[in-house]
């Protein structure tokens, strides 16, 4: 397979400049730059029709943009393998300048503007990492960039985009009227649009991780790939089913924003409810056309993951890895961490962590229901007595059992008990979920009537179950829950 990938070096070392407008031609398509998610103002009257990207496009996006892209590490994590029991590597997309794979496709676009488009400069509607890569590389290739930010934009990227020396606009609540108002501005000031995740150089960039993660793993069974407008996975699918289709290429997207798996389900492209999930680089509410044409019979599974599993991951990925992800950025291990591929047990397989730009408050967040999530960060509902010293017994038990208080809080007016008796409600921090199962007991053996409450995530809920059985009647001091 190397021989082949350095086959197709030299022949696109010669070819490449032309390989996408040729094929858009043959099929009667527009020329690259005018249509198919990238918008001037002559193309609005153009129908454009969905465009396959191939394997030359992504070739050619490779041999273009490799001298102003970082290759990204790609390596073997030793903690991760021996949780999940399969070889995993992981490939480094936050490593770029501006902390994600979307300089990638950036990158290329860009250089396929013709000199007028250039001159004139280009605009994007992008909440975050689309607008960070434009803003970067517009910079370096001194063409000016337009993005339009909604205003739920973390600061942290539009001061960003800001110092690359783009033009910010915040207009709109969400990415929708961000898109539509950037779309006035193709009209008015005659800028060039380009799709963050559907314009065929910009799918055609993003496959070159696949490249890369072929060369750097030749041996690898799976790649698992985390799914918004289906750009990245499109071009993935594209050039590993061309080089090694025996590969499987697998999608993971939020349960919160499964806007793939409908589009799936309805044999086209389809609207979707974007719901607010940990994974907000993926909440996509309509993938794109072209993604979907390319990606739909390339990629063999797509899974839905949900918002537990995506914080566990980002946990993981701190705690094991010491790298930053963001929540979509970690949803491919969230799969394998949720069960979901017990078929690639064994095998090795890549994980693309394809961004890193997370707010320090929202990781703040992420992090804790990532505890909540594995069992280290519980809540009770104890009921102790109000006199004086009525919570030092509760308070013993849990020092002498090594946990950690973080929250603690009474409750008098709705016990439905005894008058003298206070419910509090804590939050403590256990090593594990079989030390929280300990310190359950212990409560429960001292005297204290404990109910733990349900972390949201599914083997949580086990837990749950048999704390509330265990309380559904007295227990063996007495007491009723």
């Amino acid at each position: 397979m190397l021989r082949n990938i350095k086959f197709v070096h030299s022949h696109f070392r010669r070819s490449f400049g032309t390989a996408m407008s040729t094929k858009q031609e043959k099929k009667g398509g527009p020329s690259v730059g005018v249509g198919a998610g990238l918008k001037s103002p002559a193309a609005k009257s153009v129908k454009i029709e969905p465009v396959d990207v191939g394997f030359d496009e992504v070739a050619g996006a490779y041999h273009r943009i490799r001298g102003d892209i970082l290759r990204t590490a790609c390596d073997r994590s030793h903690y991760l393998s021996k949780t999940l029991g399969m070889d995993i590597y992981l490939k480094r997309e936050y490593q770029h300048e501006s902390g994600s794979f979307k300089e990638r496709g950036a990158c290329n676009a860009l250089h396929r503007l013709d000199p007028e488009q250039k001159t004139r400069g280009v605009i994007a509607a992008s909440a975050g990492n689309h607008a960070l890569a434009l803003a970067r590389h517009g910079k370096r290739m001194g063409i000016p960039v337009t993005v339009v930010m909604p205003t739920v934009a973390p600061m942290t990227k539009v001061n960003n985009c800001r110092e690359y020396g783009a033009r910010v606009l915040i207009n709109g609540k969400h990415i929708v009227e961000a898109k539509d108002y950037a779309e006035k501005l193709v009209e008015e000031e005659g800028l060039t649009y380009i799709n963050g995740y559907d314009h065929p150089d910009i799918i055609a960039g993003a496959g070159t991780v696949g490249w890369e993660a072929l060369e750097q793993v030749p041996d690898l069974d799976a790649i698992v790939v985390p799914v918004g407008g289906a750009g990245l996975i499109a071009g993935i699918a594209v050039v590993v089913k061309t080089l090694k289709p025996d590969v499987q290429v697998i999608g993971v997207e939020p349960k919160l924003c499964a806007s793939y798996t409908a589009s799936l389900g309805a044999g086209k492209v389809v609207d979707h409810t974007a719901g607010a999930t940990l994974a907000d680089g993926l909440a996509v509410p309509r993938i794109g056309e072209n993604a979907f044409l390319t990606a739909k019979d390339r990629v063999d599974k797509i899974i839905c993951v949900d918002e537990s599993s995506i914080a566990l991951s980002v946990l993981r990925l701190t705690e094991m890895e010491k790298c930053v992800v963001e929540g979509g950025g970690a949803t491919g291990l969230a799969a394998l961490l949720a069960g979901e591929c017990p078929e690639l047990k064994g095998k090795k397989v890549v994980l693309p962590l394809c961004g890193g730009n997370i707010d320090i408050t929202v990781l703040g967040r992420v992090i804790e229901r990532g505890l909540a999530a594995d069992g280290r960060l519980l809540r009770f509902v104890s009921t102790v007595s109000d006199r004086p010293g009525g919570i030092n017994g509760v308070t013993k038990i849990l020092s002498e059992q090594g946990a950690s208080i973080k929250e603690i809080f009474h409750e008098r007016a709705w016990l439905q008990s005894n008058v003298y008796n206070v419910q509090i409600k804590c939050v403590i921090e256990v090593i594990d979920r079989e030390h929280g199962r300990r310190v359950h007991q212990e409560l429960i053996k001292g005297g204290f009537p404990t109910l733990m409450m349900n972390s949201g995530d599914e083997a949580g809920r086990e837990f749950m179950a048999e704390s509330q059985d265990l309380l559904g009647g007295l227990n063996d001091k007495g007491w009723r829950a």
